[in-house]
């Protein structure tokens, strides 16, 4: 089995093989050239994401500067998803996001870790874990998830949490490590922030 086939099956192998790498540069040169973009370059930037993202779905937004170990190749979005200044995807494994997600700035989704055992990391092995977020899901700025948890839909993940395990749908999590804090309930369909009352109509 090669470093490249262990590496998908989510086996320990070598990150800096010579036949892994030299596919992930070309990756990385399309990223390069999607964050030298200028601001009125909106066409070029959907068409360099069509060509870098593993799947991406209709009116996706990704603010530059945006990084990726893979620039995007083990990426899937949905259609809607809108992400900040400076997403950080390491998408050495997949990351899953489905529709109308958003990534406040300074969010990190990390795929990839290294072993406890010190002889290992010392040996540069490395394994992946895929990560997968819901339908309109919002990650609040500075958060972290980490490799192989799953975000349920509509949730919302408070800024700054370090999201290590399993967050299930329609709820409002925060913290390090990130917890649940409580249910999406009536109040949320009556305010928008703090005593701030919704006053539009809701579909």
């Amino acid at each position: 089995m090669t470093q490249k086939e262990r590496m998908d099956a989510g086996l320990l192998y070598l990150c800096e093989e010579e036949d892994i790498m030299e596919v992930q540069f070309k990756h990385l040169e399309k990223l390069y050239d999607f964050n030298e973009t200028r601001p009125c370059q909106l066409e070029h930037r959907n068409r360099l994401l069509k060509e870098m993202f593993a799947e991406i779905g209709e009116d996706c937004y990704i603010e530059p500067p945006f990084r990726a170990n893979w620039g995007g190749a083990h990426v899937h979005f949905g259609d809607h998803v809108y992400a900040n200044f400076n997403l950080t995807l390491v998408d050495d494994g997949h990351i899953y996001v489905g529709n109308d997600v958003m990534f406040a700035p300074n969010v990190i989704v990390a795929t990839a870790g290294h072993p406890i055992c010190p002889e290992l990391r010392e040996m540069a092995y490395q394994f992946n874990a895929d990560v997968h977020i819901g339908n309109n899901v919002w990650i609040g700025a500075g958060s972290i998830i980490l490799p192989g948890v799953t975000i349920g839909d509509n949730t919302v993940i408070g800024a700054g949490s370090v999201v290590t395990k399993d967050i299930p749908a329609n709820v409002v999590a925060v913290g390090n490590p990130c917890r649940v804090q409580r249910e999406i309930n009536k109040r949320d369909y009556d305010f928008y922030f703090k005593n701030r009352k919704i006053d539009i109509e809701i579909k």
